[in-house]
């Protein structure tokens, strides 16, 4: 057990030292697992998750195609027209990152609302910073909502076997998405105490154009296929990664039918490569630590610091992937943690398929709302600090924790409560 967990705190620093590289360095750590022999060379294709890197390479196609067609701008447009002042405008815009975050990548949602923060920043000549900070912060926390909001939510969903649905009710309990939409609900006063200075009256803007309305059917047409796909009893371990994969050819394809070559190479750009690289060598990772019972070391921890109390298990779990997600990235975080959270619900024996629930929903809670604590903790926050620096400005630490801080506290406190009522 020893080499395997060395080779495996070894990967997680260097995953943190060389981040442009983890792609490699989790790749060149899963070979490693095999020439070993800790993880058997009949186990490498099993253990990776298919399922999940076909979901994540079809939606990024849709998402791409969605961006290009200019209906996110569209709706940004037609939200801002129906605001008072620029507080309440900051706020909306913040709200809307939120929902389109649920069904789209954080960092691309982020991309697709910066720019009309910039601009009613410019326009009413006020600091763009506390804005774009606002907007980022609230695309992280509505990544856990659904099952296409982010890779940890996919990573869970592939993991628990968790359909579409289920992220909403599941086993006839409300699921995460009411824990996430509680707290941003309660993130609300919150941005309003931060613009309660910006009254200012917000000019109409002009309703940007839409080039394509299909990119939004498929989008639609996505979240419909795997509601229905939900119903399914008994269907192949693949079908949510076929659907997605299917729309994102259909979309691609017809974009290269009607402008060119140039539209399929621009779809296959704005696929992330590195994120499914990356995945594909944590899948291994994780198969060869969990082969050498490092997973199941670290499950035993955790029960035996909470002296066997689900309710300390849980505040450990949620409270500990804040913190851990305030430094690094909850990709490898989430998929390193789902099996220990399997192993702690196998260790407390009774009610263990509703402890299980209760651990993975706190699980992802955390760790995807941690990221808000710091400007290094999410990609989307390091986004948004880079089109800022761009802009000629500056983030301290302090400008982003004065908000990301009470933002993220608050959001964790209300799912945290939220879902322990309802699965313990």
């Amino acid at each position: 057990m020893i080499p395997a967990l060395t080779i495996f705190l070894l990967t997680y620093a260097l995953m943190l030292v060389l981040s442009k590289y983890r792609h490699i360095v989790a790749l060149a750590a899963a070979a490693l697992y095999v020439a070993l022999g800790i993880l058997p060379v009949g186990k490498i294709l099993p253990s990776v998750d298919f399922n999940v890197i076909l979901m994540l390479a079809g939606t990024m196609a849709i998402v791409s195609l969605f961006i290009e067609s200019g209906m996110p701008q569209r709706i940004a447009d037609i939200l801002l027209a129906r605001t008072k002042n620029v507080c309440w405008a900051v706020v909306a815009l913040a709200l809307f990152a939120g929902f389109v975050s649920a069904f789209v990548d954080n960092v691309a949602t982020l991309l697709i609302v910066a720019p009309v923060g910039l601009a009613i920043s410019k326009k009413l000549n006020i600091p763009p910073v506390p804005v774009l900070i606002a907007i980022a912060v609230s695309s992280n926390l509505q990544g856990a909502a659904t099952l296409v909001g982010d890779t940890t939510s996919i990573l869970l969903g592939g993991y628990a076997k968790l359909d579409f649905l289920d992220f909403f009710f599941t086993r006839g309990k409300p699921g995460i998405f009411w824990a996430v939409e509680l707290g941003a609900l309660a993130t609300v006063p919150v941005l309003l105490a931060v613009f309660r200075e910006y009254r200012e009256s917000v000019p109409k803007p002009r309703l940007a154009e839409v080039s394509d309305y299909f990119p939004t059917v498929l989008l639609v047409g996505l979240v419909g296929l795997l509601i229905c796909a939900s119903f399914i009893p008994n269907k192949p371990e693949l079908t949510n990664g076929l659907i997605c994969t299917a729309l994102g050819v259909v979309g691609t394809a017809r974009a290269a039918y009607k402008r060119g070559p140039s539209a399929l190479g621009r779809v296959l750009r704005e696929i992330d490569y590195v994120t499914l690289l990356l995945l594909g060598g944590l899948f291994i990772v994780i198969a060869g630590i969990t082969e050498a019972g490092v997973i199941d070391a670290i499950g035993d921890i955790f029960v035996k610091l909470s002296a066997g109390s689900v309710f300390k298990i849980y505040t450990l779990l949620v409270f500990g992937s804040v913190l851990f997600s305030a430094f690094i990235d909850n990709i490898p975080y989430v998929a390193t943690m789902l099996p220990v959270v399997t192993v702690i619900s196998n260790e407390l024996g009774v009610g263990s398929e509703s402890v299980k629930m209760l651990l993975y929903f706190g699980l992802l809670s955390g760790a995807t709302l941690g990221g808000n604590l710091t400007p290094i903790g999410a990609s989307a926050n390091i986004t948004a600090i880079g089109i800022l620096r761009r802009e000629g400005y500056e983030v301290r630490v302090r400008d982003f924790m004065r908000i990301g801080v009470p933002f993220t506290l608050t959001a964790v406190l209300v799912g945290y409560v939220f879902i322990w009522f309802v699965w313990r």
